[in-house]
């Protein structure tokens, strides 16, 4: 079993790289070869995309990017700005043999962890991040049989939405999708993302990642999403809506045309993403007729004690919360890439 390195020069090895992920059962959207270049070229952080070869054939693939900061912490991770990570491999031997490539590069870098965004548990012994939950379930073959899925109250919410006049359109650029994400993220009092990475993402991913906007009757955008496609799957990744969006019942008609959409286009499986446990989020989530599944988050710990908490529900970002949300929301567009990139 050879461990090999993918080189971004090697356009050959990428495809090769994405004709296993899309074949593995173990893969997700996160570990295709393309993340390499986001990573590399928007957030500045080395990659290290590790593949598992037998008999000149791909056995497994691991995608880690290093992420070295004062404020955050250094890190090996599997795979920043994603739900989900770790090994996606086709055999036992394949998977060990790329972790232990893993820990042996964590060791060359010095970091003071080694972070795995595991579906499924791994490694018994190692510290696990119970924070995250994952919702997923089936798109039904008939649009109107995924109306009559949606609990009731929820429901009521959409047909309200429809009521009201709301429309739906798939967005050509990242524009109108980034203003209201960033006003979104700014009243919450959390750093956004560039406008550039929502734009390379739409230009590295093509057909597989698209925006939808619902605008009011008279044209003004209220809420957005952003969404991966993989496989037969739709993974509604990045949102934000406008303050008015929720007299209008925006957010809820917005992943109800994201669903009906989805199923005319014959895709299988919605996954709603990644919530933390006792928030709104998975409140909402919930609400739909999701189930929480839990992820898995595992951490081989080098020079640290405990499992980094570096998210809004530690308690010590509460001031850095606060301060930020009176932040003009332009000064906190310039500054907030410049330290999200450490955080994701």
């Amino acid at each position: 079993m050879d461990i090999k390195l993918l080189s971004p020069a090697h356009a050959d090895d990428h495809a090769r790289w994405d004709d296993f992920v899309f074949a593995c059962p173990e893969a997700t959207f996160f570990h295709r070869a393309a993340w390499q270049t986001v990573i590399r070229d928007v957030f500045r952080h080395t990659t290290y995309f590790l593949y598992a070869e037998q008999h000149g054939e791909i056995q497994g693939v691991l995608p880690l990017a290093h992420v070295n900061s004062l404020l955050f912490g250094n890190a090996l991770v599997a795979l920043p700005f994603a739900v989900y990570g770790g090994v996606a491999a086709n055999t036992p031997e394949a998977a060990a043999a790329l972790e232990a490539e893993a820990q042996s590069l964590a060791r060359k870098l010095a970091v003071d962890h080694l972070e795995f965004r595991n579906i499924k548990p791994r490694h018994a012994d190692w510290p696990t991040q119970s924070l995250y939950v994952t919702f997923r379930k089936e798109i039904l073959p008939d649009v109107e049989a995924n109306m009559l899925a949606i609990p009731r109250k929820q429901r009521a919410m959409v047909r309200k939405g429809i009521n009201n006049g709301l429309q739906s359109v798939i967005d050509s650029n990242a524009d109108q999708f980034f203003a209201l994400f960033a006003d979104n993220v700014h009243r919450h009092g959390t750093p956004a993302l560039s406008r550039r990475y929502f734009t390379t993402l739409l230009q590295t991913f093509g057909q597989d990642c698209e925006i939808l906007t619902v605008n009011s009757p008279e044209r003004r955008p209220l809420s957005s999403v952003l969404s991966f496609y993989f496989r037969d799957e739709v993974l509604p990744y990045y949102a934000g809506d406008d303050e008015s969006a929720r007299q209008f019942a925006a957010n809820d008609f917005k992943y109800w045309e994201l669903m009906r959409r989805s199923c005319e286009r014959g895709v299988r499986i919605f996954d709603y993403g990644r919530s933390k446990v006792g928030t709104g989020p998975y409140s909402f989530k919930k609400n739909w007729g999701f189930e929480p599944q839990p992820l898995h988050y595992e951490y081989c710990l080098y020079k640290r004690d405990s499992i980094p908490q570096n998210n809004p529900a530690n308690a010590k970002y509460k001031l850095f919360i606060e301060a930020w949300r009176r932040m003009p929301l332009g000064l906190a567009n310039l500054i907030g890439p410049h330290i999200v990139r450490n955080l994701g």
